[in-house]
């Protein structure tokens, strides 16, 4: 048995429970990992409202991530090798069991907490903004939500790799976060139009955009000619109204929508891959690249960090200790 944090049926905060329930038993070629940490994602309050299912054959626990040890060996993974992992579902939860190939080492300068901040935000700016937008050195990026987990990982890679990074956020104080990591332009969304400011920025090669409806008009104007626009999220609503084609085949935009959670096992592997053999690694070991944690809660306190998260006030992740 383990503890796990479960749901009560859907809705807000008060259906998450801590519960026992059956340990997983790994099938072939998986590992079963005792965590330590978890951290939140929108996906998580999503999941919690009964609106993003987990993708078939994944745990019902809410989680998109974990980092822990290796309870029993397998192959090239001995036990107790600290180690952290994407998931489909389940991080919440004393054990895992997760594919071998998508194990991924913790730098031996990073506590479990801290490595909890890296796993699903770092693999998807990853994947966003190399492995499909192909961000290259002098480009201009523009990150919404620039304060979020992954926006905080994609301005530290687009740093590392040489590009020019424009982000929007809510607050000053989310603004010189984000300038503090290295971002070239910082934009209050309420209080001023992220599309003039871009015009003077001298537009953008890539829009990476979490946002979804509520800027798309913005966006079209702020992205280059031949510019790659990559929607990952739709925190600002999903349905786009009278749009007019000829302003993305005008600027002969390639417009591409992403997610991570439900990609073969197969796709997660060759990109977990990439991101070790590019150096990210090497960067978190060296203290080039930092997971940016925001808050750390037990897991008695699920329903808490769910609070924090939903009030949009964080700068970085928020993450859930599942070993006190």
């Amino acid at each position: 048995m383990m503890r796990a944090v479960t749901t009560a049926g859907f809705g807000d905060i008060d259906v998450l429970q801590v519960s026992e329930i059956p340990r997983p038993i790994p099938g072939e070629n998986e590992v079963l990992v005792k965590i330590h940490a978890s951290a939140l994602n929108r996906a998580d309050t999503l999941q919690r409202k009964g609106l993003y299912p987990p993708p078939p054959g994944a745990s019902n626990i809410i989680g998109l991530e974990c980092t822990g040890e290796v309870a029993e060996s397998v192959g090239s993974w001995a036990s107790g090798k600290r180690v952290m992992s994407i998931l489909s579902g389940g991080g919440y939860a004393e054990y895992a069991t997760i594919p071998s190939d998508h194990l991924i080492p913790i730098p031996d300068n990073l506590s479990y907490e801290e490595a909890a901040a890296i796993p699903e935000g770092w693999i998807t700016a990853y994947q966003i903004l190399f492995y499909i937008a192909k961000g290259k050195p002098q480009e201009k990026v523009l990150i919404h939500a620039g304060a979020s987990g992954v926006g905080t990982a994609l301005i530290q890679l687009a740093k590392l790799k040489g590009l020019l990074v424009a982000v929007t956020c809510g607050s000053q104080e989310k603004m010189d976060f984000c300038r503090n990591l290295g971002a070239d332009l910082a934009i209050n969304y309420k209080t001023e139009s992220f599309k003039e400011k871009i015009r003077d920025f001298g537009g953008v090669d890539i829009v990476l955009d979490c946002i979804g409806a509520n800027y798309f008009e913005d966006n079209l104007d702020a992205i280059n000619l031949d510019g790659r626009w990559i929607i990952y999220g739709t925190m600002g609503g999903h349905q786009v109204n009278q749009v007019s084609l000829r302003g993305l085949m005008a600027k002969r935009v390639s417009l591409i929508t992403t997610t991570l959670r439900s990609r073969s096992k197969e796709y997660k592997a060759d990109l977990i891959k990439e991101f070790i053999n590019d150096g990210i690694l090497d960067a978190f070991q060296n203290g080039i690249l930092k997971p940016i944690l925001y808050r750390t809660f037990s897991m008695e306190e699920v329903a808490l960090a769910h609070e924090l998260m939903e009030k949009n006030e964080n700068s970085g992740k928020i993450v859930l200790k599942i070993i006190s």
